[in-house]
């Protein structure tokens, strides 16, 4: 079980450096097959586009947020996957519209 501790501590301390670092950030938009949308900021880090935060508003209308202050709970978790514009299925939104969502 420590390692698992230290692993999600050593997680927390990677998403938290980098939000507390950026200077730039990229807001996407992306529409899943269950009507639910999700919002994510995202920071250059070694050539690839980081999430560090996530919010999914289900067609429900709940809101889920997950970022390096809260990184999973019982409906999800913050990817840790790199993210590709070119390729995944994402919109460029403004700052603007991703703040009005995640601070909802």
């Amino acid at each position: 079980m420590a390692d698992l501790e230290r692993i999600a501590a050593e997680n927390m301390a990677y998403y938290r450096a980098l939000d507390e670092g950026a200077t730039l950030r990229h807001h996407f938009r992306h529409a899943d097959e269950d009507g639910g949308l999700w919002y994510i900021e995202a920071i250059a880090d070694h050539g690839e586009l980081i999430v560090i935060k996530q919010a999914e508003l289900t067609s429900a209308g709940q809101l889920h947020r997950y970022s390096w202050e809260h990184l999973e709970d019982e409906h999800g978790g913050l990817t840790d996957q790199a993210i590709d514009p070119e390729e995944d299925p994402l919109k460029a939104i403004t700052a603007e519209e991703f703040q009005r969502v995640w601070t909802r």
